[in-house]
């Protein structure tokens, strides 16, 4: 499938891009190859590939889940100007 300039003109007024018509060819052609590309990658078989979640299928190390630090709240709201219940109070800001 080629494009043509009315093609192109009607793709940047529905995507609301200002066009200059000196940039219309070349963004006639872009779009074109983009199209070819696409068209190349449709046309090879892939019917004996299973899909895959990530394209080199590998695991993740993970580390294992042990707590690293120390519970500091307390600490912190020290210096907190208001608190309550373990939450820090903030003026309202919103009326």
């Amino acid at each position: 499938m080629a494009l043509d300039r009315s093609d192109v003109e009607k793709i940047a007024h529905l995507a609301r891009l200002g066009l200059n018509d000196a940039d219309i060819p070349r963004t006639t052609d872009a779009l074109n190859n983009i199209l070819g590309l696409v068209d190349q990658m449709q046309a090879v078989d892939t019917s004996g590939i299973e899909p895959l979640a990530h394209p080199l299928e590998a695991s993740q190390r993970l580390r294992a889940d042990v707590v690293t630090e120390r519970n500091q709240r307390d600490t912190y709201q020290a210096i907190a100007p208001a608190v309550q219940n373990g939450l820090y109070l903030v003026p309202k800001v919103i009326e």
